[in-house]
């Protein structure tokens, strides 16, 4: 893809966001989306063959990547596995907790975010986490658990996030720490010399 129609792809997926933002997923058009992205609508479906289901889904995409690329920052330069988990857990549950395009979608369209976080959405966290995460859990835990942790932590972080806890705060360090070492470590037991060297 040339880096002009990446620019263009980007620039309506950033259009799309801010329709979304203000009048909720399900009020806004390809015409809306065009009109703020400064493209033709004949552009815009060059772009995303199949229309706004298509460019949403990109959307999805290009969101929980970037939130994958910031957390994988977060996560390096843990010294050991118990490091990476905690970094990945309380990064993920903070950015959550800030993100304010979260924060509006929540309020204007909560079951839209719902579903996307949960139902339509799992599939493709999971396959993102996985990418993102498996490096750093694989050198303690090999390749095939590191898939399993990554998938079992999105859940978990997902769902404190969305129904707070008053025993567990995944945000908090220390709360978090004493999770992952109650109930992460037990699980995913790590060697004790990194695999493969």
């Amino acid at each position: 893809m040339s880096q002009f129609v990446q620019g263009d792809r980007d620039r309506v997926l950033d259009a799309a966001k801010r329709c979304c933002e203000r009048w909720g997923v399900a009020k806004v058009t390809v015409d809306d989306i065009a009109a703020e992205s400064g493209v033709s609508r004949a552009t815009l479906y060059r772009l995303f063959p199949g229309g706004r289901d298509v460019l949403y889904e990109a959307l999805r995409v290009r969101e929980t990547e970037e939130f994958m690329a910031t957390l994988t920052e977060h996560v390096t330069g843990a010294a050991t596995f118990e490091e990476v988990v905690v970094r990945g857990v309380v990064g993920a549950t903070r950015m959550l907790q800030t993100d304010e395009h979260m924060k509006l979608m929540l309020a204007s369209e909560p079951g839209e975010v719902v579903t996307d976080l949960t139902v339509d959405g799992l599939p493709r966290i999971f396959r993102v986490a996985t990418v993102f995460l498996t490096p750093f859990f694989a050198p303690y835990i090999g390749r095939e658990q590191s898939a399993r942790l990554a998938e079992w932590l999105a859940r978990v972080v997902i769902s404190y996030f969305l129904a707070p806890s008053r025993y567990v705060d995944l945000a908090d360090e220390a709360s978090a720490t004493e999770f992952v070492r109650s109930f992460v470590l037990p699980a995913f037991e790590p060697s004790s010399v990194p695999i493969g060297r």
